[in-house]
């Protein structure tokens, strides 16, 4: 079960964070520096989704409006009903941080991921993270102030022009500046993944210094973060077995069920972090720690879970026939996988 890299760079932000926050000046130029990089993230989200192939992917409406229900329905149904274990097992800090996680887009690249390597429909699990990438932009913080309420702060006019401009706003001219700047996007992914990268790492920086400074790491011990990583292992077993079973009953597909069950079982950290640091503000360190937990656990799980799946191959790609048919049935079973 994988260990992500990324997990260890954010936990050692935390630490650096622990050890030495920003304060005073340095606080207010981290502050600046942090939305700087929270636009830049989102305008280079807006570059690289191609509306094309969004336009295309809606001849499959039936799975990505599965997905979406999964991801901005049933997720945010299960973290209210959470609200039932505070506060035995959890804090309302705690639990205002799942209930965000819940109402955060699935993830785009480890979706397609873990559908390929499970033989599942690639194309699909593009489409479906891009969806709902560009969905969660703007439904995450409607269902933040509705759920959430004064828990964030409070969703005044000015609070809801802060989340247009450093979200919707850049996201908007990425799309428009797309024809122009794709392409130089397209070929320098790499070199702007670590920008990505490095922009959430300093958005983390800034939340988790306010919060040391704000002495609110005191509201967590052992015992309640124990109780977060059990109602967390609980509640992505629930979606596991609900986008798996669930696919099942609308009679999807194999490859589609796969699909369904990476895409709408997952939660994005790279989108939740930054949207985080937006609605929650002085509050976002312990918002974001049950997201960065549950994205942890998402990947090692389901990384089992997509290894099982390759091994699973479905018995009309078996070959059975003569040499030569037996060749063209598995080429087809490939290409079709």
């Amino acid at each position: 079960m994988p260990i992500d890299p990324y997990i260890l760079l954010l936990l050692g932000t935390v630490g650096l964070a622990a050890l030495l926050p920003a304060r005073g000046t340095g606080a207010d130029v981290a502050s600046g520096a942090s939305t700087a990089a929270i636009a830049f993230l989102f305008f280079l989200y807006g570059a690289r989704l191609s509306t094309r192939e969004a336009l295309d992917g809606l001849k499959h409406w039936r799975l990505h409006a599965t997905v979406l229900a999964c991801t901005f329905v049933a997720f945010p149904l299960l973290g209210l009903a959470a609200r039932g274990l505070v506060p035995v097992f959890l804090t309302h800090p705690l639990y205002q941080g799942l209930l965000f996680l819940t109402l955060v887009p699935s993830t785009v690249q480890s979706s397609i991921a873990f559908t390929s390597m499970a033989r599942g429909n690639v194309p699909a699990a593009i489409c479906a993270g891009s969806f709902s990438s560009l969905v969660g932009i703007v439904v995450t913080p409607l269902l933040a102030a509705a759920l959430l309420g004064s828990g964030t702060g409070g969703f005044s006019a000015d609070s809801l022009l802060e989340i247009v401009l450093q979200l919707l706003v850049p996201f908007l001219a990425g799309q428009v500046l797309r024809r122009w700047i794709g392409g130089f996007v397209t070929r320098h992914k790499k070199v702007l993944g670590l920008v990505d990268r490095g922009s959430i790492l300093l958005v983390v920086y800034t939340a988790f210094s306010e919060g040391m400074v704000q002495g609110i790491w005191h509201q967590v011990s052992p015992v309640r973060l124990a109780g977060l990583l059990v109602v967390e292992a609980v509640l992505l077993a629930v979606m596991l077995t609900l986008t798996w079973y669930g696919g099942k009953g609308l009679r999807f597909g194999r490859e589609d069920r796969i699909t369904i069950q990476f895409a709408g079982s997952k939660k994005s950290l790279a989108a939740g972090l930054p949207m985080a640091s937006v609605l929650f503000g002085a509050q976002a360190a312990l918002a974001v720690l049950p997201l960065m937990l549950f994205h942890q656990m998402q990947l090692m799980v389901c990384a089992v879970i997509a290894k099982r799946r390759s091994r699973d191959v479905p018995e009309e790609v078996t070959p059975s026939a003569p040499a030569a048919a037996s060749r063209t049935a598995v080429g087809t079973g490939t290409h079709s996988g």
